[in-house]
């Protein structure tokens, strides 16, 4: 067996264009080598294949059987090398058949991917995409491993060492439903403590949130009477009934079914980041991917 550690591609090289050419001066020419070049890389492939590989003859040298068995072999392994190192080929979106998985949220869900859904289709019809439920704690080893292409999260919780790019700023704003008697105009302070209020809990079952921080430090609380898990559950809550919630604006936006107001309590925003992880940084049809989902906000 042939030690290709101690193989230089280079000789390779050489050999396929000698099997090619038959000629020592023709294959230097070729490679643009000095011919005593070719000749000391002849004579090193003899000593690896302990071969001949190539004879004197009337015209030219002559390949040894052994040779003639290397021609094929050599030349397709020496392309697919070549198409292996070459650039990377231009993404057609329109011939594509890549499934794409990401990582969000049923906010991300809806404030980022649902506005790219149908053009993404369209562009890239041959295309699947797979969402996955954002788990935080294990993004980047998702990311590393291959189980996700992207992840949208917030910017001041994206794992280190990860590649993001900041997509929006949110802010919160309080909802309730259309005609709630009590949202006819901003509230007081007092009254927004008053009214019964959804939080959502990532995590499951808290009754505080950052609102409450804020609050407290002024003295006051407000009255959380239901924590649910996702954001597109409260919607529905509100819709049906006289509950409020603080929510991302970019959320609620637009929704008939809701009456949206300034809340009385300043609380601070956040941005959203789309991150993926750096070995699909130059990936053409990752790049186009990212552009696309970014050009729809």
């Amino acid at each position: 067996m042939i030690n290709l550690r101690k193989l230089d591609l280079n000789l390779l090289v050489t050999l396929d264009v000698l099997l090619a050419e038959h000629n020592v001066t023709r294959a230097a020419e070729r490679l643009h080598f000095s011919q005593p070049s070719i000749s000391v890389h002849l004579a090193k492939l003899r000593d690896i294949f302990g071969d001949p590989l190539l004879l004197p003859g009337p015209r030219g040298m002559r390949p040894t059987a052994r040779a003639e068995e290397l021609r094929e072999p050599l030349r397709q392994a020496l392309e697919a090398l070549g198409r292996a190192v070459s650039p990377a080929a231009a993404f057609d979106p329109a011939a594509a058949e890549h499934t794409w998985r990401v990582a969000a949220t049923d906010y991300g869900e809806s404030t980022i991917l649902l506005p790219a859904m149908a053009s993404l289709r369209a562009a890239a019809p041959g295309t699947r995409l797979a969402v996955l439920e954002l788990a935080p704690p294990h993004i980047a080893r998702q990311a590393e491993q291959g189980m996700i292409d992207l992840a949208f999260h917030t910017s001041d919780g994206a794992p280190q060492g990860m590649r993001h790019r900041l997509l929006f700023k949110e802010s919160y704003v309080l909802a309730g439903r259309a005609g709630h008697p009590r949202l006819k105009r901003k509230p007081t302070l007092k009254q927004f403590c008053e009214l019964e209020h959804v939080i959502v809990s990532p995590d499951g079952g808290g009754f505080s949130g950052v609102t409450d921080h804020i609050l407290a430090q002024a003295g006051m609380t407000r009255r959380v009477v239901l924590s649910v898990p996702h954001f597109l559950f409260v919607i529905s809550a509100l819709a049906g009934s006289d509950l409020v919630a603080m929510l991302p604006e970019r959320l609620v936006r637009g929704n008939p079914a809701l009456r949206v107001v300034a809340p009385p309590v300043e609380v601070p925003g956040y941005e959203m980041a789309m991150l993926w992880h750096e070995r699909l940084h130059r990936d053409p049809a990752h790049q186009w991917l990212r552009e696309h989902i970014a050009s729809h906000l």
